[in-house]
């Protein structure tokens, strides 16, 4: 292939794209299907959670679905016990910082456990109650595992099919 001037990083590119687009097709077309009106979630988790080289995949999907966790619980909790009020947010979102920084303390995709907490807490206050929020909240973190899982079994399933090698020098 590198006669064509397709090296290997060109070939990871490209079955990266390919990975994307039917990893994409597979999400889009499914939540549509059961009446997600907006698939956004489970997309951006989708591409967070894919790589070309399957080990990198798996490794950012555990990584992300330990954060995700992480930051699904708190929100919850900052639900479930906090009153509706503007502060929050950014207080749960700083709690859940520490705990993933401190506590959990996986680095790769760490961001996704605030970002989580934010869905989780948001979706409450936005239908101002804590048990539709918990609702909403969960049916959007289980979008983004959906997203993730996805992501992580196509860029496996590709790398099996499609096997890509550096060349020999």
């Amino acid at each position: 292939m590198e006669r064509l001037g397709l090296s290997y990083e060109h070939l990871l590119g490209l079955r990266f794209a390919v990975n994307v687009f039917i990893a994409g097709a597979i999400v889009w077309f499914t939540l549509r299907q059961i009446g997600e009106s907006n698939p956004a979630w489970a997309l951006a988790s989708m591409l967070a959670a894919s790589d070309p080289q399957p080990e990198q995949a798996r490794k950012l999907f555990i990584h992300r679905l330990i954060n995700v966790m992480v930051g699904c619980a708190v929100g919850l909790c900052f639900l479930i016990l906090g009153h509706e009020s503007e502060w929050m947010v950014p207080l749960a979102l700083a709690v859940t910082v520490l705990v993933s920084s401190y506590l959990v303390r996986i680095k790769t995709m760490w961001r996704q456990a605030p970002i989580t907490a934010a869905i989780v807490i948001t979706a409450g206050m936005v239908g101002h109650s804590a048990k539709v929020g918990i609702g909403r909240g969960l049916h959007k973190v289980a979008a983004v595992i959906f997203g993730c899982v996805v992501g992580i079994l196509i860029s496996a399933f590709m790398s099996k099919v499609w096997l890509i090698r550096p060349s020999a020098r």
